[in-house]
């Protein structure tokens, strides 16, 4: 080794620099995520009463005007349970959120001008399997689903305003016992997988407890 090989062993390289300035960069960046102010597109996952909702609201509570994007079956007097679910729902949303009961996804997310809170993409995608005739097995529902699906995955991905989607992790139960419970499970499984690649944060809630991914 020469002289002047030895003096500059203890340097970093131009390489090594930039890994470096990446790191903290890339550290930087969670950092900001976790305290949302780097907020963009967010994806909430959780279970059956994870808190997966509460978390989501109180990441958007800053927002002086926020769409909350409902596109479950509206409330009726033939499930109280989930009527009882949704006046829960609609009781925690500040005066100054406005509700939007729709599907169109894609729509809502194309013409947004506001925050958006999206709650949640299992309860629409139950309606969107329904609306394509995935239950019946009615001829093309295969082509219907992903056309629709594909619609809003576009949708999302162009999304210019902050957007907070709530969906369930439906990767930890047990295999469901019948087979619309598994399409289910699949094509929701493999829609939050799409919609996590574009997400700038991805949180996974667990017993009220909200883990960064």
């Amino acid at each position: 080794m020469t002289v002047s090989d030895a003096s500059s062993a203890g340097k970093p390289t131009s390489a090594g620099l930039r890994h470096r300035v990446a790191g903290y960069l890339e550290a930087l960046a969670r950092a900001l995520r976790r305290s949302g102010r780097d907020e963009g597109k967010v994806l909430v996952l959780g279970g059956v009463r994870s808190g997966k909702s509460r978390h989501a609201e109180r990441l958007v509570a800053r927002h002086p005007h926020l769409v909350y994007v409902a596109p479950g079956l509206p409330a009726g007097e033939d499930d109280p349970d989930w009527a009882a679910r949704v006046a829960a729902h609609q009781a925690r949303r500040p005066a100054n959120w406005k509700t939007v009961e729709t599907t169109d996804l894609a729509g809502i997310l194309r013409t947004a001008t506001e925050p958006l809170l999206i709650d949640c993409l299992g309860t629409w995608l139950s309606r969107v399997l329904d609306d394509v005739g995935a239950w019946r097995q009615k001829p093309g529902w295969e082509h219907r689903l992903d056309d629709r699906l594909e619609d809003f995955l576009a949708a999302w991905a162009a999304a210019r305003v902050p957007v907070v989607a709530v969906s369930n992790e439906v990767g930890s139960g047990v295999v469901p016992a019948t087979s619309s419970g598994r399409l289910f499970r699949d094509v929701l499984g493999a829609l939050n997988n799409r919609v996590s690649a574009d997400a700038d944060r991805v949180v996974l809630v667990v017993a009220g407890r909200a883990l960064d991914l």
